[in-house]
């Protein structure tokens, strides 16, 4: 390959002689030396010379770059296969690397993962059978419609209804009130009905769900026994509580307590609501605005009691209600049963 580098020297070497040669006939021929067929016989025989030893200095530097070829293909093979040997060393360390952090997820986040899809999958089949198993008794028990509206997510669960049922069924009420209204007052309706009389008021504080509460109690024949009510949320009084070793402020808005005006002789009370997107402890001053128009022996049911804000409420009531006690119900959103001690 040098030599192939160095070949403007030699074809300038080979080149001046020729050159020398082939113009010495001619300058003969000029000075009337020799004859013009000498001179182009002998232009003609240096041609042929200089061909033949370009040919031959050809085969000389291909021979030559021939021979030197496999030195440079071991020089650049070499260079190759250290290359290829660092990258295969990198290459196996990254995979030694990837292979751990596997064997690690095999050892120790996949049996903790899959212990914990399993118990998810478990408590989700157990909620699923309990709630179609309180489903079945509601029907079954509460003689209702052939079309009900459906529980569960946003709406009451079977399981705290059939709470409630049992309580109405218990204490025979004259008056329900429940916070929230839907699926769960029509339930509460039939259920009042086949206890043999009651009345539920449902305070709704969003006015165009308080009118589809409405249509849903009349397509039910409902009418004398639930009275929707729509209560705009207002401004309350706020404070600063505990929640989980945390302080925060209570929400600033609750139902306007005005609609509870005329009612007395409550015998059971369901908390469902405001949603908990009002603020923190959003529902807690159900309990000191309604407690004061209450039976002695009334019952007050609050739902989604396994979040930690309304165990929290249930732990405020407890404390400033002394003569309250609490019963926890297992249900699929938690529910806390309150009642006055001796009751």
């Amino acid at each position: 390959m040098r030599l192939l580098r160095r070949r403007p020297l030699l074809i300038l070497a080979v080149a001046v002689p020729g050159v020398a040669a082939l113009a010495a006939p001619v300058v003969l021929g000029v000075f009337g030396l020799v004859t013009v067929a000498d001179v182009v016989l002998a232009v003609g025989m240096v041609l042929l010379g200089a061909l033949v030893c370009a040919l031959g200095a050809g085969l000389l530097l291909l021979r030559r770059s021939v021979r030197a070829l496999p030195a440079e293909v071991a020089a650049h093979t070499r260079t190759v296969t250290e290359v290829l040997g660092r990258d295969r060393l990198a290459t196996t360390r990254a995979l030694d690397a990837v292979r751990e952090r596997i064997d690690r997820i095999h050892d120790h986040s996949l049996p903790k993962v899959s212990r914990e899809i399993r118990h998810a999958v478990t408590v989700q089949g157990r909620d699923d059978y309990e709630q179609q198993v309180a489903w079945t008794e509601l029907r079954e028990n509460l003689d209702t419609a052939a079309f009900m509206p459906p529980l569960r997510g946003w709406a009451a669960s079977p399981d705290v209804l059939r709470v409630l049922v049992r309580q109405i069924n218990r204490l025979r009420p004259d008056l329900v009130v429940e916070f929230g209204s839907g699926a769960s007052s029509v339930w509460l309706g039939y259920a009042l009905r086949r206890a043999g009389g009651g009345r539920l008021v449902a305070i709704e504080h969003d006015a165009r769900y308080a009118e589809l509460s409405r249509e849903l109690v009349a397509a039910h024949g409902l009418d004398d026994l639930i009275e929707i009510r729509h209560a705009p949320l207002t401004e309350v009084e706020t404070e600063e509580v505990v929640v989980g070793g945390e302080t925060v402020r209570t929400a600033d808005r609750w139902y306007d307590a005005s609609v509870l005006a005329d009612l007395e002789g409550i015998g059971l009370v369901f908390v469902d609501g405001p949603p908990q997107a009002t603020g923190r402890h959003a529902r807690y001053p159900a309990v000191p605005t309604v407690l004061p128009r209450c039976t002695e022996d009334a019952v007050i049911v609050l739902d989604d009691a396994d979040r930690p804000d309304e165990r929290a409420i249930g732990d405020r009531w407890l404390a400033e209600h002394p003569r309250l006690q609490r019963t926890e119900e297992h249900t699929e959103k938690g529910a806390h049963v309150f009642s006055r001690k001796g009751g």
